[in-house]
């Protein structure tokens, strides 16, 4: 798989240069989920009532110890590599509506970085996938917030998108007393067609590895030992406030 990996990054750098952020208007569908934004931030506020009992990134997916060790970047996985985690998408139904409607995707979670969080400079693995972040709970002001990608600095705001290739090194920042929540994705990088196919093979053999499986293994245990625990928490949150509890 490594060589493989290796043939498309060259492949892809030759084919797309060394761009760093990308419109996302180039990707038609980033209108609707901009569209959606309140909607996804009802329910991502929902869950966020219950924020201790989520996990810390490094908790799903071990290889995240080497950027983080403290539990304060939290993620809510709804999609994987093909794979639904289902009691989360029961969870936020009109998100995982949402995120059903995008061609090429290939994770979806909600990733938030708890106040005074920041992320060290590191790459992602491979440059057949784009990241995707739209802005759902930033503090103000939002230059408290950022992300630094190829020392190309940008801020979220929400309801909008952020598109960009995260094999150029990048870092993230929180420095306010608020969480930061996006909703992260990864897609697949638009190519012509005869690269597009060996990505979607690459992208294949990327979602039956270790490093996707494994993580998610570790949901599952989580969900096993705090699933139930979640959803009374929040069926009880939701009640307190008015609200119809959880099915």
């Amino acid at each position: 798989m490594y060589y493989e990996i290796e043939q498309m990054q060259r492949l892809i750098k030759e084919q797309d240069g060394a761009q760093i952020y990308y419109d996302p208007a180039s990707l038609p569908w980033t209108k609707t989920v901009e569209s959606s934004w309140k909607v996804i931030r009802q329910e991502l506020d929902r869950l966020l009532m219950a924020i201790d009992l989520l996990p810390g990134f490094e908790e799903i997916q071990v290889e995240q110890e080497e950027i983080t060790s403290d539990h304060r970047w939290k993620i809510f996985p709804l999609f994987a590599h093909g794979s639904w985690f289902e009691k989360n998408q029961s969870r936020c139904p009109e998100t995982a509506k949402v995120l059903r409607a995008i061609p090429g995707l290939r994770v979806g979670m909600f990733s938030i970085l708890q106040a005074g969080k920041e992320i060290p400079p590191h790459c992602g693995p491979y440059s057949g996938i784009l990241r995707y972040h739209l802005g759902l709970k930033i503090p103000s002001p939002n230059t408290l917030c950022g992300i630094s990608v190829g020392e190309e600095v940008a801020h979220w705001e929400e309801g909008a998108s952020l598109l960009f290739d995260d094999t150029h090194m990048h870092y993230a920042w929180n420095r306010s007393s608020e969480d930061r929540v996006v909703l992260f994705l990864d897609i697949t990088r638009p190519l012509p067609a005869g690269l597009a196919a060996k990505n979607e093979a690459v992208i294949s053999l990327i979602g039956e590895s270790e490093f996707i499986t494994a993580a998610a293994e570790k949901w599952e245990l989580w969900e096993g030992m705090y699933g139930e625990r979640l959803d009374q928490h929040l069926s009880a949150l939701t009640t307190a406030a008015g609200g119809a509890p959880l099915d």
